[in-house]
């Protein structure tokens, strides 16, 4: 038995061992000199500043001896092993004969084993090669402006008049109304002061001309009227969509912005709106309309796709691109995923804007004519000094002559003799009068057209969808088939710029502290979805359906909705007006609070021993939530546990994501007496340290404990705190060595097994704007030339803390306070940043390295896949920022360095090696955009990273070059879900009558193949019901990075998961197919059937749990 403990130790040690000696050596003298340690944390002498550079030095010199170190530690393993040493308590962390830090092995092993047929994804083909890749279309064009004339970003057309004498034009007009929810008023605000009068007049004016068509995309604002409509209205309305008068386009709970939102996000609120529509008026979007976003992400074609939508619409995009594309005849074609044949016919509006001035055809001068709400005596008028005229008998042919004229040269820039002609603008068709001068002056001009066959064109009101329809039928396809000669494309269209050097890449990082708090509440969302569907499942499983509290399902809605509505364009881009910035803020912090109450009264439930003493009081809850915030633009404050010594206290645990995850979690309490139990008694390894009020005070009566937990996959873990004593502070970390200079900012990294040292410095430059007219703003990043080095007077307050479980390093500087930690998996990096104070100012973190990545790095789009990007020098500096919601990184033939992030922030890569990150800007002036105001209401914002490096087998950095397509590793892929899903630690109030017996939850029956993403398990109805939906996610990876000791054992499938087995102590009763949204189904499979995913694939699927 003895030989067999000493072989499971010598073998734990060598896999799982987290044993390394401490990060600054240096303190260990620091903690025996009294002086020194009362100003630690504090303000450093300058005469001091001579003593710090000497011991830096010679931390310097140790850490080029850590090498040696680090071959003692399996010496050193083997040495306890061979003489039975412990620690003094059995579990708790200690030092071993040579100085280094020991955790006790937890006797799991951990391995990595991914199939051979999982790797090939991202080593070979993977479609059809696309004729538009648009890294190459950004090497191929100038950028040169030229001026086109009437079409000032395009060039002259011409037309042969007898073009369409075989062929007649088929032109459809097409009127909507964009309806911002949330810009430059609230959306209340613009609901009851004009959205609400456009649904009111809807209703009588499209009932009295079955010709007359439009379409609606945001359904916020259609839900709303809705439940305040009486059932008259609703009738007619819904007569309007099922007689085709009336399209809902995308039906997507807002017209979701696309460079920030993450995808769990935009698919959520896409769900939120077809369900509605389609549980109440039995309406199925057809076709995607995104005029509005700035910018365009490969993610939403491809997320339109899987949700059954045939066809999409684009507006946004460089006039550079825009010109190119007319010129080849490319404005509509496949839009396909550089990783797989996902195809969705697109089509891309030409010219600047949406408007009407620049949407009948390429002279704006003109089309304002035909914008009939610009009549004489309206308040909007033409710029071009050129009124519209009311069609009558005596201008008719002359109306209809000039305006079929643009409608050709627009024409001749597609393939199919079908013509799109959009017929709106923001908020239009609000006052009933707009809706009889623009319905009635163009039916004037399509009946003379379509009276005269010598004009060749038939022309009317359309919706999308027949337009679509059209052109489909014009080229012999099915709704969806790639039309003969039309173009495949790949890639994505950022960064947008809509005239000369005007490129929107500032939106990228405008309000980071809301971009953060969104993320934050995505994870309590999907979190908050999964345990409120397990309890209601297990409450139904054991016959206590009417005793768990259903009700919360309201609260779930609700944050639904809030965070749905933020995905809007204008909200998490961080471009609306201060006020409207409020009230999103307000909705996000009221749906928080809800989701932790769903959060607590389903762990109540399923941690709950014996289900029979389980009672619901709402007014006792019997969890405390982990944190909270006094208002919307507060920073976290966790709570604070406060220890009773003649009764423990209990921790639930909650780790969302779904491998079993090896963390630290730190909770306050009020005493350094504590000690910390698992369910089972033993006891836990514990760093106990201060909680520092200020940069240079602690608090006297809080500390912080820090926690390492092996928490189950997706589960709820109990731990129990009673007093004990423990108050050592040191530390170390398992798989990296860090050096910092003289003011402790990071130097360099290098991985334990690896002998080669990385230089990964990291410098904080500032940005201001240009002098001139045109200034930086919500939108526009235009900056004054290249950054400069931050600077300040006085040296940063510098705080060190070393122990058993992390060491950190913290920086105070004058704007920013950067914490550096070591962790299991990665650098944790925090940057606590306010720049209040500061005028026309960005602030950005720039990493430098030795990587020879040239001029080559990647961003992520949407936390969903990976987009190569490259510096182009033939562009502004502004121009070459493209978004980062979850991840960036650069790599050569050896290394790989990957910088995650917990908020979506604007990325560059200006010189090989480097990375580049804005993290927030303060600027006092409009960008004439639209939003009349600067950015002038900055918050004190947590930037949250983690910096990964890993080791790559050879590459040929050439060849990568050309490659469009790239993936993370499933390191890179754990390291952001851990970033984006912290674990939440729920204190368990004390009862008078003492805390019934309480068992860790385990969901899921075994562990799930490390490249699937459980993305959510959703509850779809207000009653209780036995059917949830289950939407999964398969990770490409790239395998060819060496992979740390992740902590969690990882296997792969080649993609085969049985549901019928997924659940513990659940039973699966029926198991169908659908949509991503939903509204589609397929025959369902036999309960125990196993389902199969290609590596990128998102599936839905409808479940009976019980």
């Amino acid at each position: 038995m003895m030989k067999l403990k000493k072989q499971v130790t010598v073998c734990g040690g060598a896999i799982f061992c987290v044993a390394v000696f401490s990060l600054y050596l240096m303190l260990d003298k620091l903690q025996h000199d009294p002086a020194r340690r009362q100003n630690s944390g504090g303000n450093f002498p300058r005469s001091q500043i001579s003593v710090l550079q000497n011991r830096i030095e010679q931390l310097e010199q140790l850490l080029e001896e850590n090498h040696q170190i680090i071959s003692h530690i399996k010496d050193s393993v083997l040495e306890l092993t061979d003489t039975g040493a412990v620690s003094p308590s059995g579990h708790l962390p200690f030092r071993s004969s040579n100085g280094s830090w020991v955790l006790p092995f937890d006797g799991r092993a951990a391995f990595l084993s991914i199939k051979p047929q999982d790797c090939q994804f991202a080593q070979g083909p993977r479609s059809s090669p696309a004729e538009l890749q648009m890294l190459d279309v950004y090497s191929l064009l100038s950028f040169d402006n030229v001026d086109g004339g009437v079409w000032k970003q395009g060039f002259e057309i011409t037309y042969d008049p007898n073009e369409w004498d075989d062929e007649p034009l088929q032109v459809f007009v097409v009127p909507h109304s964009h309806n911002d929810p949330g810009w430059v008023k609230t959306f209340d605000k613009y609901y009851y002061d004009q959205t609400q009068h456009i649904f009111n007049n809807m209703v009588v004016k499209l009932t009295e001309d079955p010709r007359r068509k439009f379409i609606w995309s945001e359904i916020s604002f259609f839900v709303k009227w809705w439940e305040n409509a009486d059932i008259h209205k609703q009738e007619a309305m819904r007569k309007l969509i099922l007689g085709g008068q009336l399209e809902m386009v995308t039906g997507g709970w807002v017209m979701t912005d696309e460079a920030n939102s993450h995808y769990f996000a935009m698919i959520d609120q896409l769900i939120e709106g077809h369900q509605w529509l389609e549980r109440t008026l039995g309406v199925i979007p057809r076709s995607g309309w995104a005029v509005d976003p700035f910018g365009h992400s490969a993610t939403m074609p491809y997320l339109l796709k899987k949700a059954n939508i045939t066809s999409m619409l684009i507006q946004r995009v460089h006039y550079s691109i825009k010109k190119h594309f007319s010129s080849t005849r490319s404005l509509e074609f496949m839009w396909r995923q550089s990783w797989g044949d996902t195809d969705i016919f697109c089509h891309m509006m030409p010219f600047y804007s949406y408007d009407v001035p620049h949407t009948c055809g390429p002279d704006p001068k003109i089309c304002c004519q035909f914008d009939f709400k610009r009549l004489p005596g309206s308040r909007v008028n033409c710029p071009w000094k050129v009124p519209p005229r009311a069609v009558v008998d005596a201008n008719v042919a002359e109306r209809a002559a000039l305006l079929l004229d643009q409608y050709r040269k627009k024409s001749k820039l597609f393939r199919t003799k079908v013509l799109l002609v959009p017929l709106g603008d923001d908020f239009r068709y609000d006052k009933a009068l707009e809706w009889d001068q623009q319905y009635q002056n163009y039916q004037r001009l399509f009946d003379y057209m379509n009276a005269r066959s010598e004009m060749h064109v038939q022309a009317q009101f359309g919706t999308l969808s027949d337009y679509f329809n059209a052109v489909y039928k014009a080229n012999d396809v099915a709704p969806g088939t790639r039309p003969p000669d039309h173009p495949v494309l790949s890639g994505d269209f950022f960064a947008y710029a809509d005239r000369e050097d005007h490129y929107w890449s500032g939106y990228y990082t405008s309000r980071p502290f809301y971009k953060n708090l969104d993320r934050v509440l995505e994870s309590h969302l999907r979190g908050a979805e999964i345990l409120y569907s397990l309890a209601v499942a297990h409450a139904r499983h054991g016959g206590m359906e009417g005793r768990y509290p259903t009700t919360d399902y309201a609260l779930l809605t609700d944050a639904r909705r809030d965070i749905g509505l933020f995905q809007h364009h204008d909200a998490i881009a961080g471009t609306a007006k201060e006020v409207v910035v409020i009230d999103y803020g307000s909705r996000m912090l009221r749906a928080l609070v809800g989701l932790k109450r769903v959060i607590i009264n389903a762990a109540h439930f399923l941690i709950m021993k014996n289900k029979d003493v389980y009672r619901f009081y709402q007014t006792e809850p019997f969890l405390e939530t982990d944190d909270k915030r006094p208002t919307q633009d507060s920073l976290p404050q966790r709570t604070l546990i406060e220890l009773d010594p003649n009764s423990p206290r209990y921790l639930v645990v909650f780790n969302p994501v779904e491998q079993d995850r090896l963390c630290l979690v730190t909770a306050l309490v009020n005493t350094a007496r504590i000690r910390l139990l698992t369910e089972d008694g033993q006891t836990l390894p514990v760093q106990l340290s201060a909680q520092w009020s200020s940069a240079v005070q602690m608090s006297p009566e809080v500390y912080q404990v820090c926690e390492a937990l092996g928490l189950m996959l997706r589960g709820l873990d109990v731990y129990s705190q009673p007093f004990y004593i423990h108050s050592q502070m040191l530390s170390n970390r398992d798989w990296a060595l860090i050096s910092f200079s003289l003011y402790l900012v990071l130097q360099t990294i290098r991985r334990k097994d690896d002998p080669q040292v990385m230089r990964v410095q990291f410098q904080f430059v500032t940005y201001g704007t240009r002098p001139s007219k045109d200034k930086s703003g919500a939108y526009l990043f235009l900056p004054d030339g290249k950054a400069k080095p931050y600077r300040q007077k006085d040296q940063p307050v510098v705080r060190v803390v070393e122990g058993p479980l992390f060491s950190e390093v913290v920086a105070h500087y004058q704007h920013f306070e950067q914490t550096v930690r070591v962790d299991c998996l990665s650098v944790d990096i925090t940057i606590m940043v306010d720049i209040r104070d500061q005028a026309n100012k960005e602030l950005a973190m720039r990493v430098i390295t030795d990587i020879q990545s040239e001029d080559t790095f990647y961003t992520d789009l949407n936390g969903f896949q990976i987009q190569p990007r490259r510096y182009f020098q033939k562009l502004p500096l502004q121009a070459n920022f493209y978004p980062m919601p979850t991840m960036a990184y650069i790599q050569d033939g050896q290394y790989r360095l990957t910088l995650h992030t917990a908020q979506a922030l604007g990325v560059t890569s200006m010189d090989s090696g480097q990375l580049e990150v804005i993290l927030d800007r303060r600027l006092m002036q409009d960008d004439n955009r639209g939003l009349g105001q600067g950015l002038k209401d900055n918050k004190r914002t947590a930037n949250r990273f983690r910096l990964l490096l890993e080791r790559r087998a050879g590459r040929n950095l050439a060849e990568e070059k050309t490659e469009p397509v790239s993936f993370p590793s499933i390191t890179s892929h754990m390291t952001s879900a851990y970033l984006n899903h912290e674990v939440l630690a729920l204190p368990v109030l004390p009862k008078k009558r003492g805390v019934p017996p309480l068992q860790t939850f385990a969901p899921l029956a075994g562990t799930l193949p490390c490249d699937f993403h459980l993305l959510n398990l959703r509850s779809e109805t207000q009653t209780p019901s036995p059917y949830t939906a289950l939407l999964l996610h398969r990770r490409g990876l790239d395998c060819r990075l060496e992979s740390h000791n992740l902590g969690f054992n990882c296997t792969t499938t080649h993609g085969q998961l049985s549901i019928s087995s997924l659940f513990r102590g659940l039973d699966l009763q029926l198991l169908q197919p659908m949509s991503l949204s939903l509204m589609y189904s397929s025959p369902p499979l036999a309960n125990d059937s196993s389902v199969s995913l290609d590596p990128m694939e998102i599936s839905a699927f409808k479940l009976k749990l019980r």
